[in-house]
């Protein structure tokens, strides 16, 4: 047992500096500032270190190529936007605040969705014809 315990630390140690350095390691810059929009928004709460909230990074990117020119979708990281987190009072990650073109919350979830799932919540709060 020990002797199994004694060649397990290694790889522990290193997955848990690697997790460290991932931690860390910046991201490209984001803003700050609350969105303004002239236009319907998804605004998607997550961490960099959260599963479901790549996931979440990965679908924002597809919607953003997509959809980008008639809704604002927008990441935001707790780690760099924590007064947005404050305002918007986001308790888990990753939840979606979507925004009418007043810059109003007209909608909020918590939890992964797919593209279709936001497409559809767009359509069903007349965000998006």
């Amino acid at each position: 047992m020990e002797f199994r315990i004694r060649n397990l630390f290694p790889t522990l140690i290193f997955t848990l500096i690697l997790a460290g350095w991932v931690q860390l390691t910046p991201g490209p810059a984001r803003s700050t500032t609350p969105p303004q929009p002239a236009r319907p928004a998804v605004l998607e709460f997550g961490a960099g270190y959260c599963v479901s909230c790549i996931e979440m990074e990965k679908v924002m990117a597809e919607l953003k190529v997509s959809h980008g020119d008639k809704v604002e979708f927008r990441m935001l990281y707790v780690n760099k936007e924590k007064e947005l987190f404050q305002q918007y009072k986001i308790m888990l990650i990753p939840t979606q605040v979507f925004l009418d073109a007043a810059g109003n919350e007209v909608f909020r979830h918590v939890g992964a969705l797919s593209k279709d799932d936001v497409l559809n919540k767009l359509k069903e709060l007349k965000l998006l014809n």
